[in-house]
């Protein structure tokens, strides 16, 4: 019998322990003007890039008792059982089914399944991916897979976000997720292209955005505009991990 107890739990920590990192961009960024700088950030080898869908990033928390959490970047939304939730950007309306199948199989320890949920009203990127407001979908795009869960969660606050953000979570491989996706139900953010070299420069990696991603592959219907939000690069084993936005490589040539 597992010793995890969700109602002792302390929840601020289980919430840290669980939120997605931040991504840093491809080309740094310049503090004095968001601009970027052209200083990439380097891959040891493969690349696997990834379209990056704009929309919310939303997690789903399998728990060692059998218990599970949705949330939000920021918050947990709901615990199964919770006859309320909170409805922010609609996550826990859209997610609460799929949290009940994977729990259903989860074999222990804390897993956490991230997605983007996008399309309705999510954000200003919305009318890109679909023009029906009661439209939604969502892509997985990582999973972390906690087993040594019993001595994170005794960590002071600091020490669990500096762990977070110094990529201290134990992420699937890009094969381990493909596999967990397809026993989870769930598609993946689309798979672009694999590469041994990305482009240096700022107008290279922005041209390569263009010629590799020019439209969104993830509408939910024909009508919508379509403009995709960029790419994420990665390491098959996730250790390496770089977005680039249409939007930092646009602003930051438009400047010069």
């Amino acid at each position: 019998m597992t010793r995890f107890d969700l109602r002792a739990a302390d929840l601020r920590a289980v919430n840290s322990l669980t939120k997605y990192p931040s991504i840093p961009t491809y080309h740094e960024l310049d503090p004095r003007n968001g601009g970027l700088l052209e200083s990439a950030a380097a891959f040891p080898g493969d690349v696997i890039a990834t379209e990056k869908v704009d929309g919310t990033n939303s997690r789903l928390v399998l728990l060692p008792d059998g218990n599970y959490l949705i949330g939000s970047r920021e918050e947990l939304l709901l615990a199964r059982g919770d006859l309320i939730g909170n409805p922010a950007q609609g996550i826990v309306e859209q997610l609460r089914p799929v949290a009940d199948r994977l729990v259903a199989g989860h074999p222990g320890g804390v897993h956490v399944y991230f997605l983007e949920l996008y399309g309705g009203k999510v954000g200003g990127a919305a009318k890109q991916y679909t023009t029906d407001p009661a439209r939604f979908g969502w892509r997985l795009f990582d999973v972390m897979l906690l087993a040594d869960w019993e001595q994170a969660l005794t960590w002071p606050q600091a020490q669990i976000s500096a762990w977070r953000e110094a990529a201290g979570q134990p992420y699937a491989t890009e094969e381990q997720l493909a596999t967990l996706a397809a026993e989870a139900g769930l598609e993946l953010a689309p798979r672009l292209f694999r590469t041994d070299a990305l482009p240096e420069s700022i107008a290279d990696m922005q041209a390569l955005l263009a010629e590799r991603l020019p439209a969104t592959l993830v509408a939910l219907d024909e009508r919508a505009g379509g403009r995709a939000e960029g790419i994420v690069f990665r390491s098959p084993d996730r250790k390496v991990i770089a977005k680039a936005r249409f939007q930092d490589y646009a602003r930051t040539l438009k400047r010069r």
